[in-house]
Protein backbone atom coordinates (compact mmCIF):
# COMPACT_ATOMS: atom_id res chain seq x y z
CA UNK A 1 0.00 0.00 0.00
CA UNK A 2 2.88 2.04 0.73
CA UNK A 3 4.38 1.61 -2.44
CA UNK A 4 1.08 1.98 -3.87
CA UNK A 5 0.69 5.48 -2.90
CA UNK A 6 4.33 6.45 -3.59
CA UNK A 7 4.07 5.81 -7.41
CA UNK A 8 0.65 7.63 -7.22
CA UNK A 9 2.23 10.58 -5.87
CA UNK A 10 5.34 10.54 -8.62
CA UNK A 11 2.43 10.98 -11.37
CA UNK A 12 0.68 13.73 -9.63
CA UNK A 13 -2.15 11.45 -8.54
CA UNK A 14 -4.25 12.30 -4.87
CA UNK A 15 -8.10 11.02 -3.81
CA UNK A 16 -10.17 13.67 -2.00
CA UNK A 17 -13.61 13.78 -0.75
CA UNK A 18 -15.55 16.84 -2.06
CA UNK A 19 -16.70 19.18 0.40
CA UNK A 20 -20.56 21.12 -0.18
CA UNK A 21 -19.46 25.06 -0.08
CA UNK A 22 -21.09 26.61 2.62
CA UNK A 23 -24.35 28.53 2.16
CA UNK A 24 -23.69 32.21 3.08
CA UNK A 25 -26.99 33.67 3.80
CA UNK A 26 -27.50 38.08 3.97
CA UNK A 27 -28.73 39.07 7.65
CA UNK A 28 -31.71 40.47 7.59
CA UNK A 29 -31.03 43.56 10.13
CA UNK A 30 -28.25 46.24 9.78
CA UNK A 31 -25.98 46.91 12.29
CA UNK A 32 -24.68 50.28 13.41
CA UNK A 33 -21.69 50.46 15.36
CA UNK A 34 -23.77 51.25 18.42
CA UNK A 35 -25.32 47.99 17.89
CA UNK A 36 -22.36 46.54 17.25
CA UNK A 37 -21.28 47.17 20.80
CA UNK A 38 -24.15 46.33 22.45
CA UNK A 39 -23.72 42.98 21.03
CA UNK A 40 -20.35 42.67 21.83
CA UNK A 41 -19.99 44.54 25.17
CA UNK A 42 -16.50 42.98 26.07
CA UNK A 43 -14.78 44.28 23.25
CA UNK A 44 -11.18 45.67 24.45
CA UNK A 45 -10.34 48.93 24.02
CA UNK A 46 -7.00 48.38 22.24
CA UNK A 47 -9.04 46.02 19.64
CA UNK A 48 -11.62 49.44 18.72
CA UNK A 49 -9.09 52.13 19.60
CA UNK A 50 -5.75 52.65 18.16
CA UNK A 51 -4.67 54.94 20.43
CA UNK A 52 -4.60 51.99 23.45
CA UNK A 53 -2.08 49.75 23.65
CA UNK A 54 -2.59 46.10 24.89
CA UNK A 55 -0.92 45.59 28.67
CA UNK A 56 -1.79 41.67 29.34
CA UNK A 57 1.50 41.58 31.45
CA UNK A 58 -0.25 44.09 33.76
CA UNK A 59 -3.41 41.88 34.00
CA UNK A 60 -1.08 39.03 34.34
CA UNK A 61 0.54 40.71 37.19
CA UNK A 62 -2.12 42.13 38.73
CA UNK A 63 -3.98 38.83 39.02
CA UNK A 64 -0.85 37.29 40.42
CA UNK A 65 -0.60 40.03 42.98
CA UNK A 66 -4.54 40.13 43.63
CA UNK A 67 -4.58 38.16 47.19
CA UNK A 68 -1.86 40.36 48.42
CA UNK A 69 -3.58 43.87 46.74
CA UNK A 70 -6.56 42.41 48.40
CA UNK A 71 -5.91 42.26 52.07
CA UNK A 72 -3.69 45.24 51.60
CA UNK A 73 -7.01 47.57 50.30
CA UNK A 74 -8.96 46.23 52.92
CA UNK A 75 -6.81 46.80 55.84
CA UNK A 76 -6.18 49.82 54.84
CA UNK A 77 -10.14 50.96 54.07
CA UNK A 78 -10.44 49.28 57.81
CA UNK A 79 -7.94 51.59 59.30
CA UNK A 80 -9.13 54.51 58.00
CA UNK A 81 -13.29 53.86 58.21
CA UNK A 82 -13.04 52.51 61.64
CA UNK A 83 -12.18 56.47 63.05
CA UNK A 84 -15.06 57.75 60.71
CA UNK A 85 -17.84 55.00 62.61
CA UNK A 86 -16.78 56.16 66.03
CA UNK A 87 -17.93 59.83 65.06
CA UNK A 88 -21.34 58.61 64.53
CA UNK A 89 -21.24 56.51 67.42
CA UNK A 90 -23.58 57.95 70.51
CA UNK A 91 -25.46 59.88 67.43
CA UNK A 92 -29.00 59.36 65.60
CA UNK A 93 -29.50 56.09 68.21
CA UNK A 94 -26.47 54.37 66.63
CA UNK A 95 -24.75 52.50 69.33
CA UNK A 96 -21.91 50.56 67.13
CA UNK A 97 -21.06 50.21 63.66
CA UNK A 98 -18.48 47.20 62.43
CA UNK A 99 -17.18 44.94 59.77
CA UNK A 100 -18.51 41.80 59.90
CA UNK A 101 -16.21 40.66 56.68
CA UNK A 102 -14.34 43.24 54.34
CA UNK A 103 -12.78 41.43 51.39
CA UNK A 104 -12.43 42.33 47.74
CA UNK A 105 -13.13 38.56 46.59
CA UNK A 106 -11.17 36.12 44.03
CA UNK A 107 -11.81 38.23 40.87
CA UNK A 108 -9.40 41.08 40.40
CA UNK A 109 -10.06 44.55 37.91
CA UNK A 110 -9.10 43.67 34.04
CA UNK A 111 -7.16 46.85 32.52
CA UNK A 112 -8.65 47.03 28.78
CA UNK A 113 -6.37 48.94 27.72
CA UNK A 114 -4.78 52.23 28.25
CA UNK A 115 -3.51 54.96 26.65
CA UNK A 116 -0.42 57.59 27.24
CA UNK A 117 -0.86 61.20 26.28
CA UNK A 118 2.12 63.33 25.36
CA UNK A 119 2.08 66.92 26.79
CA UNK A 120 4.76 69.77 26.84
CA UNK A 121 4.04 69.72 30.33
CA UNK A 122 6.16 68.25 33.08
CA UNK A 123 4.17 65.20 33.38
CA UNK A 124 3.27 61.52 32.54
CA UNK A 125 -0.11 61.24 31.35
CA UNK A 126 -2.24 57.59 31.52
CA UNK A 127 -5.58 56.68 30.79
CA UNK A 128 -6.32 53.01 31.56
CA UNK A 129 -9.89 51.43 30.88
CA UNK A 130 -11.01 49.67 33.98
CA UNK A 131 -13.56 46.76 33.95
CA UNK A 132 -14.02 45.02 37.49
CA UNK A 133 -16.68 42.24 37.51
CA UNK A 134 -15.81 41.55 41.17
CA UNK A 135 -17.09 38.67 44.05
CA UNK A 136 -16.41 40.99 47.01
CA UNK A 137 -17.59 40.22 50.73
CA UNK A 138 -18.58 43.55 52.90
CA UNK A 139 -20.66 42.76 55.45
CA UNK A 140 -21.30 46.54 57.69
CA UNK A 141 -23.49 45.88 60.49
CA UNK A 142 -25.54 48.54 62.20
CA UNK A 143 -26.80 48.66 66.17
CA UNK A 144 -29.65 50.94 66.91
CA UNK A 145 -30.31 50.33 70.37
CA UNK A 146 -31.12 46.25 70.78
CA UNK A 147 -31.92 46.07 67.02
CA UNK A 148 -29.04 45.47 64.65
CA UNK A 149 -29.00 45.98 60.89
CA UNK A 150 -26.94 44.27 58.60
CA UNK A 151 -26.21 45.72 55.31
CA UNK A 152 -24.22 43.12 52.65
CA UNK A 153 -22.80 43.19 49.34
CA UNK A 154 -22.09 40.57 47.23
CA UNK A 155 -21.56 41.45 43.68
CA UNK A 156 -20.42 44.23 42.05
CA UNK A 157 -19.35 45.61 38.42
CA UNK A 158 -17.57 48.44 37.78
CA UNK A 159 -16.70 50.04 34.53
CA UNK A 160 -14.41 53.49 34.75
CA UNK A 161 -12.13 55.25 32.43
CA UNK A 162 -9.72 57.18 34.91
CA UNK A 163 -6.92 59.89 34.22
CA UNK A 164 -3.60 59.23 36.13
CA UNK A 165 -1.20 62.05 36.14
CA UNK A 166 2.33 61.85 37.46
CA UNK A 167 3.47 64.95 38.15
CA UNK A 168 5.77 66.85 38.53
CA UNK A 169 8.47 64.61 37.41
CA UNK A 170 11.42 64.89 39.62
CA UNK A 171 15.39 63.19 39.32
CA UNK A 172 14.47 61.48 42.90
CA UNK A 173 12.87 57.71 43.51
CA UNK A 174 10.02 57.55 41.94
CA UNK A 175 10.47 59.90 39.75
CA UNK A 176 7.56 62.11 40.80
CA UNK A 177 6.31 64.21 43.66
CA UNK A 178 2.23 63.29 43.50
CA UNK A 179 -0.10 61.32 41.67
CA UNK A 180 -3.80 62.95 40.56
CA UNK A 181 -6.62 61.09 39.77
CA UNK A 182 -9.83 61.79 38.07
CA UNK A 183 -12.40 60.27 35.58
CA UNK A 184 -12.94 61.73 32.40
CA UNK A 185 -16.44 60.13 32.20
CA UNK A 186 -19.24 58.55 35.21
CA UNK A 187 -18.25 55.52 35.45
CA UNK A 188 -20.60 52.77 35.20
CA UNK A 189 -21.56 50.74 38.71
CA UNK A 190 -23.77 48.08 39.51
CA UNK A 191 -24.60 46.05 42.64
CA UNK A 192 -28.15 46.68 42.80
CA UNK A 193 -27.82 49.40 46.29
CA UNK A 194 -29.12 52.63 45.34
CA UNK A 195 -27.29 52.95 41.92
CA UNK A 196 -28.06 56.06 40.98
CA UNK A 197 -27.00 57.57 44.21
CA UNK A 198 -24.04 55.95 44.87
CA UNK A 199 -23.13 56.52 40.95
CA UNK A 200 -23.99 60.43 41.02
CA UNK A 201 -21.56 60.85 44.19
CA UNK A 202 -18.85 59.16 42.42
CA UNK A 203 -18.90 61.57 39.77
CA UNK A 204 -19.63 64.59 41.67
CA UNK A 205 -16.54 63.59 43.68
CA UNK A 206 -13.88 62.83 40.66
CA UNK A 207 -15.36 63.85 37.18
CA UNK A 208 -12.70 65.83 35.48
CA UNK A 209 -11.72 68.48 36.46
CA UNK A 210 -12.21 67.32 39.93
CA UNK A 211 -9.31 65.60 40.76
CA UNK A 212 -8.16 63.23 43.79
CA UNK A 213 -4.46 64.24 44.95
CA UNK A 214 -1.75 61.82 46.53
CA UNK A 215 1.22 63.28 47.38
CA UNK A 216 4.51 60.96 46.57
CA UNK A 217 7.64 62.71 47.78
CA UNK A 218 7.90 65.22 50.32
CA UNK A 219 8.04 69.21 49.56
CA UNK A 220 11.01 69.59 51.17
CA UNK A 221 13.07 67.12 49.27
CA UNK A 222 15.43 69.21 47.18
CA UNK A 223 14.52 67.44 43.97
CA UNK A 224 10.95 69.53 43.99
CA UNK A 225 12.51 73.08 45.36
CA UNK A 226 11.51 76.28 43.74
CA UNK A 227 12.91 79.69 44.04
CA UNK A 228 10.97 82.02 46.03
CA UNK A 229 13.78 84.88 46.15
CA UNK A 230 17.04 86.24 46.00
CA UNK A 231 19.38 86.81 48.95
CA UNK A 232 21.63 90.02 48.81
CA UNK A 233 24.59 89.40 50.85
CA UNK A 234 27.33 91.79 51.59
CA UNK A 235 30.63 91.19 53.41
CA UNK A 236 31.52 93.96 54.70
CA UNK A 237 34.81 93.01 57.05
CA UNK A 238 36.60 90.75 59.16
CA UNK A 239 38.22 91.22 62.24
CA UNK A 240 41.32 89.97 64.53
CA UNK A 241 41.41 86.86 62.10
CA UNK A 242 44.07 84.17 63.32
CA UNK A 243 47.27 83.98 61.64
CA UNK A 244 48.66 81.84 59.22
CA UNK A 245 52.07 82.84 58.00
CA UNK A 246 54.85 82.93 59.16
CA UNK A 247 54.63 86.65 58.96
CA UNK A 248 51.73 87.03 61.28
CA UNK A 249 49.32 87.63 58.50
CA UNK A 250 46.96 85.61 56.07
CA UNK A 251 45.44 86.22 52.81
CA UNK A 252 41.81 85.47 53.52
CA UNK A 253 38.71 85.46 51.25
CA UNK A 254 35.09 84.69 51.82
CA UNK A 255 33.23 81.62 50.64
CA UNK A 256 29.54 81.45 50.98
CA UNK A 257 27.34 78.44 50.06
CA UNK A 258 23.62 77.49 50.80
CA UNK A 259 23.30 73.90 52.50
CA UNK A 260 21.28 71.62 50.52
CA UNK A 261 21.26 73.11 47.28
CA UNK A 262 22.96 72.80 43.88
CA UNK A 263 23.82 76.28 43.66
CA UNK A 264 27.54 77.34 43.10
CA UNK A 265 29.60 78.66 45.93
CA UNK A 266 30.19 82.71 46.06
CA UNK A 267 33.99 83.99 46.96
CA UNK A 268 34.97 87.33 47.43
CA UNK A 269 38.57 88.34 46.39
CA UNK A 270 41.63 87.51 48.32
CA UNK A 271 43.09 90.39 50.93
CA UNK A 272 46.58 89.89 51.01
CA UNK A 273 48.80 89.86 54.18
CA UNK A 274 46.45 91.28 56.48
CA UNK A 275 44.06 90.02 59.56
CA UNK A 276 41.07 92.80 59.07
CA UNK A 277 40.43 92.91 55.29
CA UNK A 278 37.42 94.34 53.90
CA UNK A 279 35.00 93.51 50.87
CA UNK A 280 32.15 94.51 48.72
CA UNK A 281 28.54 92.64 48.24
CA UNK A 282 28.23 89.38 47.17
CA UNK A 283 24.25 88.42 45.45
CA UNK A 284 22.99 85.20 45.46
CA UNK A 285 20.77 83.90 43.60
CA UNK A 286 18.08 81.23 44.12
CA UNK A 287 17.30 80.89 47.52
CA UNK A 288 14.59 78.93 48.53
CA UNK A 289 13.44 79.79 51.94
CA UNK A 290 12.12 76.08 53.23
CA UNK A 291 16.39 76.10 53.64
CA UNK A 292 16.97 77.13 57.06
CA UNK A 293 20.56 77.68 57.16
CA UNK A 294 23.31 79.34 55.30
CA UNK A 295 27.17 78.48 55.39
CA UNK A 296 29.81 80.86 55.69
CA UNK A 297 33.35 80.34 55.07
CA UNK A 298 36.24 82.27 55.79
CA UNK A 299 39.91 81.01 55.11
CA UNK A 300 42.65 80.78 52.02
CA UNK A 301 43.18 76.75 51.23
CA UNK A 302 43.27 76.04 55.33
CA UNK A 303 39.70 77.13 57.10
CA UNK A 304 40.24 79.82 59.11
CA UNK A 305 36.54 79.63 60.63
CA UNK A 306 33.22 79.19 59.60
CA UNK A 307 29.58 80.34 60.90
CA UNK A 308 25.93 78.86 60.22
CA UNK A 309 22.80 81.21 59.58
CA UNK A 310 19.40 80.69 60.10
CA UNK A 311 17.34 82.22 57.15
CA UNK A 312 14.25 81.97 59.27
CA UNK A 313 16.05 84.62 61.45
CA UNK A 314 15.83 87.08 57.91
CA UNK A 315 12.42 89.34 57.34
CA UNK A 316 11.78 89.12 53.93
CA UNK A 317 12.72 92.84 51.80
CA UNK A 318 14.69 94.28 55.39
CA UNK A 319 18.25 94.21 55.35
CA UNK A 320 19.89 92.91 58.87
CA UNK A 321 23.50 93.53 59.77
CA UNK A 322 24.88 90.57 61.27
CA UNK A 323 28.33 90.37 63.72
CA UNK A 324 29.27 86.31 63.53
CA UNK A 325 32.02 84.80 65.56
CA UNK A 326 33.91 82.38 64.00
CA UNK A 327 33.47 78.66 64.84
CA UNK A 328 36.26 75.75 63.99
CA UNK A 329 32.70 73.72 62.65
CA UNK A 330 29.30 72.94 63.74
CA UNK A 331 30.32 70.65 66.60
CA UNK A 332 28.90 72.30 70.18
CA UNK A 333 31.00 70.11 71.66
CA UNK A 334 34.39 70.89 70.25
CA UNK A 335 36.76 72.18 72.64
CA UNK A 336 38.46 74.03 69.39
CA UNK A 337 35.56 76.07 68.98
CA UNK A 338 36.40 77.91 72.36
CA UNK A 339 39.18 79.56 70.46
CA UNK A 340 38.65 82.93 69.39
CA UNK A 341 38.86 82.73 65.73
CA UNK A 342 37.81 86.51 64.66
CA UNK A 343 34.48 88.17 63.59
CA UNK A 344 32.67 88.32 60.11
CA UNK A 345 30.91 91.56 59.50
CA UNK A 346 27.73 91.11 56.96
CA UNK A 347 24.78 92.07 55.60
CA UNK A 348 21.52 90.20 54.42
CA UNK A 349 18.57 90.93 52.48
CA UNK A 350 15.98 88.45 51.24
CA UNK A 351 14.05 89.99 48.41
CA UNK A 352 10.85 87.57 47.69
CA UNK A 353 9.52 87.22 43.85
CA UNK A 354 6.26 88.79 43.49
CA UNK A 355 3.14 86.52 43.07
CA UNK A 356 1.19 86.90 40.45
CA UNK A 357 -1.65 88.53 42.69
CA UNK A 358 0.89 91.36 43.51
CA UNK A 359 2.06 91.96 40.41
CA UNK A 360 0.52 94.94 39.86
CA UNK A 361 1.19 96.26 43.01
CA UNK A 362 3.42 99.46 43.42
CA UNK A 363 3.92 102.92 41.35
CA UNK A 364 2.87 101.88 37.58
CA UNK A 365 6.19 103.96 36.71
CA UNK A 366 7.78 100.95 37.17
CA UNK A 367 4.99 99.25 34.56
CA UNK A 368 5.04 99.22 30.92
CA UNK A 369 2.01 99.34 29.30
CA UNK A 370 0.45 96.78 26.55
CA UNK A 371 -3.07 96.80 24.60
CA UNK A 372 -4.16 93.05 25.14
CA UNK A 373 -5.45 91.98 21.21
CA UNK A 374 -8.77 90.49 22.57
CA UNK A 375 -10.86 93.35 23.72
CA UNK A 376 -8.63 96.03 23.54
CA UNK A 377 -7.81 95.54 27.41
CA UNK A 378 -4.54 97.44 29.26
CA UNK A 379 -2.31 94.62 30.66
CA UNK A 380 0.94 96.21 32.67
CA UNK A 381 4.30 94.26 32.37
CA UNK A 382 6.49 95.06 35.65
CA UNK A 383 9.81 96.27 34.49
CA UNK A 384 12.26 96.21 37.87
CA UNK A 385 14.14 94.01 38.71
CA UNK A 386 13.73 89.72 39.01
CA UNK A 387 15.25 86.51 37.70
CA UNK A 388 15.33 84.72 34.67
CA UNK A 389 15.21 80.75 34.91
CA UNK A 390 16.15 79.21 31.81
CA UNK A 391 15.21 74.87 31.84
CA UNK A 392 17.14 73.15 28.95
CA UNK A 393 14.88 70.14 28.89
CA UNK A 394 15.92 68.59 26.25
CA UNK A 395 16.81 67.99 22.11
CA UNK A 396 15.14 65.69 19.28
CA UNK A 397 16.43 64.20 16.19
CA UNK A 398 20.47 65.81 16.66
CA UNK A 399 22.45 65.19 13.26
CA UNK A 400 26.22 65.91 13.63
CA UNK A 401 28.74 65.27 10.80
CA UNK A 402 30.85 63.95 12.67
CA UNK A 403 30.22 62.67 15.90
CA UNK A 404 27.16 63.41 18.13
CA UNK A 405 28.24 64.06 21.65
CA UNK A 406 25.39 67.12 21.94
CA UNK A 407 25.09 69.82 25.26
CA UNK A 408 23.51 72.92 25.07
CA UNK A 409 25.12 76.37 25.56
CA UNK A 410 22.90 79.36 27.53
CA UNK A 411 23.58 82.84 26.66
CA UNK A 412 21.99 85.98 27.99
CA UNK A 413 23.56 89.45 27.75
CA UNK A 414 27.22 87.77 27.50
CA UNK A 415 26.74 85.38 30.44
CA UNK A 416 27.67 81.70 29.16
CA UNK A 417 26.06 79.02 31.04
CA UNK A 418 26.21 75.08 29.73
CA UNK A 419 24.82 72.01 30.42
CA UNK A 420 26.29 68.51 30.68
CA UNK A 421 27.61 66.69 27.48
CA UNK A 422 25.51 63.67 26.64
CA UNK A 423 27.62 60.75 24.61
CA UNK A 424 26.50 59.20 21.32
CA UNK A 425 23.05 60.39 21.76
CA UNK A 426 20.85 62.17 19.03
CA UNK A 427 17.96 62.88 21.44
CA UNK A 428 19.57 63.79 24.89
CA UNK A 429 17.59 65.05 28.27
CA UNK A 430 19.51 67.76 30.29
CA UNK A 431 16.52 68.79 32.67
CA UNK A 432 19.23 71.54 33.75
CA UNK A 433 18.00 74.98 34.94
CA UNK A 434 20.12 78.12 34.60
CA UNK A 435 20.00 81.71 36.31
CA UNK A 436 20.43 84.86 35.18
CA UNK A 437 19.82 87.94 37.71
CA UNK A 438 18.61 91.53 36.44
CA UNK A 439 18.25 94.34 37.78
CA UNK A 440 16.07 95.84 35.06
CA UNK A 441 13.82 93.61 33.17
CA UNK A 442 14.85 92.55 29.89
CA UNK A 443 12.33 93.11 27.47
CA UNK A 444 14.09 94.03 24.31
CA UNK A 445 17.02 91.48 24.91
CA UNK A 446 17.12 87.78 23.50
CA UNK A 447 18.38 84.34 25.09
CA UNK A 448 20.24 82.64 22.42
CA UNK A 449 20.90 78.76 22.80
CA UNK A 450 22.99 76.48 20.59
CA UNK A 451 23.35 72.85 20.59
CA UNK A 452 26.78 71.91 19.64
CA UNK A 453 28.91 68.53 20.00
CA UNK A 454 32.07 67.78 21.77
CA UNK A 455 35.22 65.33 20.90
CA UNK A 456 37.58 64.26 23.30
CA UNK A 457 41.20 64.61 22.89
CA UNK A 458 43.22 66.50 20.41
CA UNK A 459 41.48 66.31 17.25
CA UNK A 460 40.40 68.05 14.01
CA UNK A 461 36.94 69.27 14.33
CA UNK A 462 36.59 68.52 17.90
CA UNK A 463 33.82 70.95 18.41
CA UNK A 464 30.74 71.44 15.70
CA UNK A 465 27.50 73.26 16.09
CA UNK A 466 24.43 71.51 15.35
CA UNK A 467 21.82 74.24 15.63
CA UNK A 468 21.04 76.96 17.55
CA UNK A 469 17.84 78.82 18.46
CA UNK A 470 17.53 82.78 19.40
CA UNK A 471 14.20 83.43 22.00
CA UNK A 472 13.09 87.08 22.42
CA UNK A 473 12.32 88.00 26.36
CA UNK A 474 9.46 90.04 25.47
CA UNK A 475 7.20 87.28 25.77
CA UNK A 476 8.59 85.79 28.84
CA UNK A 477 7.86 89.07 30.71
CA UNK A 478 4.62 89.43 29.62
CA UNK A 479 3.09 86.19 30.52
CA UNK A 480 5.44 85.03 33.14
CA UNK A 481 6.24 81.84 31.60
CA UNK A 482 7.29 80.17 27.91
CA UNK A 483 7.37 76.16 27.82
CA UNK A 484 8.30 75.58 24.02
CA UNK A 485 9.88 73.25 21.62
CA UNK A 486 11.62 74.99 18.92
CA UNK A 487 13.04 74.66 15.64
CA UNK A 488 17.87 74.36 15.58
CA UNK A 489 18.43 77.06 12.92
CA UNK A 490 21.18 74.99 10.68
CA UNK A 491 19.94 72.05 11.71
CA UNK A 492 17.30 69.32 9.19
CA UNK A 493 15.28 67.95 12.00
CA UNK A 494 16.41 69.25 15.21
CA UNK A 495 14.30 70.56 18.04
CA UNK A 496 15.25 71.69 21.46
CA UNK A 497 12.81 71.84 24.41
CA UNK A 498 13.14 74.82 26.58
CA UNK A 499 11.20 76.24 29.45
CA UNK A 500 11.50 79.69 30.58
CA UNK A 501 10.36 82.18 33.66
CA UNK A 502 10.31 85.40 34.88
CA UNK A 503 10.49 85.74 38.36
CA UNK A 504 9.69 89.78 39.02
CA UNK A 505 10.56 90.87 42.61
Amino acid sequence: MGLLSFLLGIFGFGIGIPIVDPIIRPNDHEFDTSSVLDVFPEIPLWVKHPDYDRIDWLNKFVSDLWPYLDKAICSTARSNLEPIFAEYIGKYCIRSIDFKTLTLGTLPPIIHGIKVCETNENELILEPAVRWAGNPNITLALKFFSLQITVQLLDVQIRAAPRIVLKPLVPAFPCFAGIAVSLMEKPEVDFGLKLETIRNQISALYLWPQTLEIPILDGSLGAIKKPVGILHVKVIRAIRLLKMDIFGASDPYVQLSLSGERIPAKKTSVKMKTLNPEWKSIAIDSVDFAVLSRMVFVGTHDKLGMQVVPLRSLTPNETKELTLDLVKNTNPNDPQDKKCRGQLVVELTCSLFREESKRLSGPLDRFERKESEVGKATEYVYLGSGLLLVTVEGAKDLEGKHHNNPYAVVICRGEQKKTKMIKKCRDPIWNEEFQFDFEEAPLKEKIHIEVKSKRRGLRLRSKESLGYVDINLHDVLHNGRLKEKYHLINSKNGAVQVEIKWKAI
